[in-house]
C-alpha cells in the first residue's frame, strides 16, 4: 500500500513537471526562447535544444511513470514477471532519457543550459525504478530551471 501511494505522489509531482515543461506560446511566439531572456538565458542553438530535451523529458516521465504503475499493480497481484517486465520499460524510458540529455548537452553552445542539461541527465541516471529512492523534490527543481532557459 505505501508503494501505491509513493507511486500516486510521484505521479502528480511529475506529471505537474511535465504540464510545465510542455511549450507555452506567447502570441506570436514559439513558447521556446529564441534570445537571452533577463537574468541570463539560452540562445542561438537553444531553440531546437530546448525543444528536444523538453520533447524527450515529456515522452520519458509519462513512460517512466505509466510502467511504475503497471509494476506496483503487478506487484500487488503477485505477477513477478509482469512487474520485471514493467521494470525493465521504466529503466529504458530513463536511459532514452538521460541519453537524449546527453546528446542535447553535447549540442548547446550556452554554457548555462549545458550545465543544466548535465545536471538534469545525472539526475535522471540515478533514479531507477525504485520508486521510494526518487527524489522528486530535485528532479522538479531542474526541471524548473529548464523551463526557465527554455520558455519566455
Amino acid at each position: 500500500m505505501r508503494r501505491l501511494l509513493v507511486v500516486t505522489a510521484l505521479v502528480t509531482v511529475l506529471s505537474g513537471a511535465v504540464g510545465c515543461s510542455v511549450d507555452r506560446p506567447e502570441p506570436g511566439g514559439t513558447g521556446v526562447a529564441t534570445g537571452a531572456p533577463a537574468g541570463g538565458g539560452a540562445a542561438g542553438d537553444a531553440t531546437g535544444v530546448c525543444a528536444a530535451a523538453q520533447q524527450a523529458s515529456t515522452t520519458a516521465v509519462r513512460t517512466y511513470v505509466a510502467e511504475l504503475g503497471r509494476m506496483v499493480a503487478a506487484v500487488g497481484a503477485g505477477d513477478s514477471g509482469a512487474a520485471e517486465v514493467a521494470r525493465g520499460r521504466a529503466e529504458a524510458a530513463l536511459e532514452g532519457w538521460r541519453a537524449e540529455l546527453r546528446k542535447q548537452s553535447e549540442r548547446a553552445t550556452d554554457p548555462q543550459l549545458k550545465t543544466l542539461l548535465t545536471d538534469l541527465g545525472a539526475e535522471v541516471a540515478a533514479l531507477g525504478a525504485d520508486v521510494e529512492s526518487i527524489d522528486e523534490t530535485e528532479l522538479d527543481r531542474l526541471q524548473q530551471r529548464l523551463d526557465q532557459l527554455c520558455v519566455r
